[in-house]
């Protein structure tokens, strides 16, 4: 980490916690909010600040959690990719429900999402994969996720092998690996405050587009 970027992350410490989130200044729109607060996570010098904690759930119940990253965003909702045969992907497939949430810590802010999943076409995951590193590429191949594995050995051999069987060549888009658009129904914004008096301002779909809600902290 660069001494310019621990320079802003100084800078950035807690920043909002005095001004705070009032429903003016958060809006009607919750997608423009959150572009707003993820713009100033990426100049915060945060590592990573598109990393969220995604969760999902079996039909009947039981919970799963993992960090993913976010890798995109729109009116349409929230974007990330994975392997379509891993452990979250077969929760999807049989309860197509799930929420995220992302924290930063130097701002002193964190998002909730909830929502309806849905995949995406191949012609959009293929254009993202397109601009994976030509390792990550190898690397989504070769990897069964989620499948026992036997050893580390097994892995790097089973790169090895793509990495000759794809040498010289485009790599194309794995038929089993893609993204999911998470489409929000719930969106909470929480902004720290002193004496623990936090701002929750949450965010609801409805017939004519959100309702605003401040909650207590």
């Amino acid at each position: 980490m660069s001494i310019r970027t621990i320079l802003r992350s100084f800078l950035t410490v807690g920043k909002g916690t005095v001004g705070g989130l009032s429903e003016s200044s958060a809006g009607s729109d919750p997608i423009a909010l959150f572009d707003r607060w993820f713009s100033s996570a990426k100049k915060s010098g945060l590592f990573l600040p598109e990393a969220i904690a995604l969760s999902t759930a079996t039909p009947d119940g039981e919970p799963s959690v993992r960090m993913m990253l976010l890798k995109g965003f729109d009116a349409r909702g929230f974007v990330f990719y994975t392997n379509y045969e891993s452990r979250k992907a077969a929760e999807l497939a049989e309860n197509a429900r799930a929420a995220f949430l992302v924290y930063w810590n130097i701002l002193h802010r964190q998002v909730r999402v909830e929502g309806s999943i849905e995949r995406l076409s191949e012609e959009e995951s293929f254009a993202y994969f397109r601009t994976r590193s030509r390792g990550s590429r190898l690397g989504a191949w070769a990897s069964e996720q989620s499948s026992v594995l036997t050893s580390r050995q097994e892995l790097e051999r089973r790169f090895r092998e793509r990495e000759a069987e794809f040498e010289g060549e485009e790599i194309p888009l794995p038929p089993f690996w893609g993204g999911f658009r998470l489409r929000p129904d719930v969106i909470e914004f929480w902004q720290g405050r002193v004496n623990r008096l936090h701002d929750r301002i949450r965010f609801r779909r409805d017939q004519d587009g959100w309702s605003v809600t401040r909650l207590y902290p």
